[in-house]
């Protein structure tokens, strides 16, 4: 069922995109001086379609959401236009209508945006920053300082230099716990890469431990050929120091209670335990006295989390968009995208990842680590 689903969606982004750049390089043919209805002109029109079509169905290639883009900027120059049609239709003569109907009808407006937007995806991707977070609690704990990383899909379409270079400067914040929020390696990691992060990862130095969970892609679930098996990633992973949380906790100074969830999978079927059961040995005094952080890659169940009496949710996953409008679009169907949430009693942060997925650019959201400062009242 969700291949079937994937074709039917490449299939309308290819119908429509293939449709709109046929109509739309009919009216560029034609102000250059072309004639687009004459069978020259209707074959150059066809075969461009075809390419971009073919292009933008490809979703898994930055190509994809290069063509895309620009077919979306020429999309709200359309509207645009057809705005100003109705606002100035009693001043077609004018000077100014002249002009902005030859802006228009050359097509290098919504160009010089698409390069501009092009450049600042390209770099943008290529920059890590620290986000901070202060989380206050009622509970009698004692400060923690926690660095939580994810995202990074190694060895793909993020430099080495800056995933290295992220984790010293989360060295040199001296980070109490730090935490691999999942998706840390990907289909398109290889193995020496795999075992190359997680050696990088385990030498960061805390004062409780580093701390995994898995992420949708990490154990390769996506490709016919992975490059490793999932019993050499854990023992990559176990071999630096670094301990698995899957659907299993440990308890910090008998205070602060660190669960990691299992990947929940394409539309939540992994059939993991629920957060009750995670947390079934604590009583319901238990868990109103010591403050339970739980880890989960994909920012779902908080409301479940705050009934089992979770204080703070940790994920990531939704890349804060990475494509806009794309975050926007989560956000306007009720899912947890970026930034801190309130649900119930239970706090939830949802970090935009070290790097990508998939597209050597991010037009939406920064690329982060984030430290989160957890303290008494």
């Amino acid at each position: 069922m969700q291949r079937v689903l994937i074709v039917v969606l490449l299939g309308f982004i290819f119908c429509l995109s293939a449709a709109y750049t046929y109509r739309k390089s009919g009216s560029l043919i034609s102000f250059y001086g072309g004639n687009p209805l004459s069978r020259k002109g209707r074959i150059i029109r066809a075969g461009v379609a075809l390419i971009v079509g073919v292009i933008c169905a490809n979703m898994r290639h930055t190509s994809a959401m290069v063509a895309l883009h620009l077919i979306f900027l020429f999309l709200i120059q359309d509207l645009a236009a057809g705005l100003l049609r109705l606002l100035f239709r009693r001043g077609k003569e004018r000077h100014y209508y002249q002009l902005l109907h030859k802006v228009y009808h050359c097509g290098l407006v919504p160009v010089a945006v698409f390069l501009v937007f092009m450049i600042y995806g390209f770099v943008n991707m290529g920059h890590v920053q620290e986000k901070d977070y202060t989380v206050s609690t009622v509970k009698e704990i004692g400060d923690y300082h926690i660095a939580f990383v994810s995202d990074i899909h190694y060895g793909t379409i993020q430099s080495r230099d800056v995933v290295r270079e992220a984790f010293d400067e989360i060295q040199s914040k001296k980070p109490d716990i730090l935490i691999l929020g999942g998706d840390i390696v990907e289909e398109n990691t290889s193995k020496e890469s795999m075992e190359e992060i997680f050696a990088m990862a385990g030498k960061v130095k805390t004062t409780y431990g580093t701390y995994f969970v898995y992420g949708n892609h990490d154990k390769q679930p996506y490709t016919e050929n992975p490059d490793y098996t999932g019993e050499e990633l854990a023992k990559a992973i176990e071999k630096n120091g670094i301990r698995i949380l899957q659907d299993s906790y440990v308890e910090i100074n008998g205070e602060l209670i660190l669960a990691g969830r299992d990947d929940a999978g394409w539309s939540n079927t992994s059939g993991r335990k629920t957060t009750e059961e995670l947390l079934q040995k604590f009583s319901e005094r238990e868990r109103e006295e010591k403050y339970i952080l739980v880890v989960d890659h994909q920012p779902v169940e908080a409301e479940d989390n705050a009934e089992a009496g979770v204080d703070l949710e940790l994920s990531g996953h939704t890349h804060a968009g990475q494509i806009w409008p794309v975050g926007h679009f989560t956000e306007m169907a009720g899912q947890l995208n970026y930034g801190m949430y309130q649900r119930g009693k239970c706090k939830v942060i949802v970090s935009s990842g070290v790097a990508g997925w998939g597209y050597a650019l991010r037009t939406q959201g920064d690329c982060e680590y984030m430290l989160i400062n957890l303290k008494k009242q």
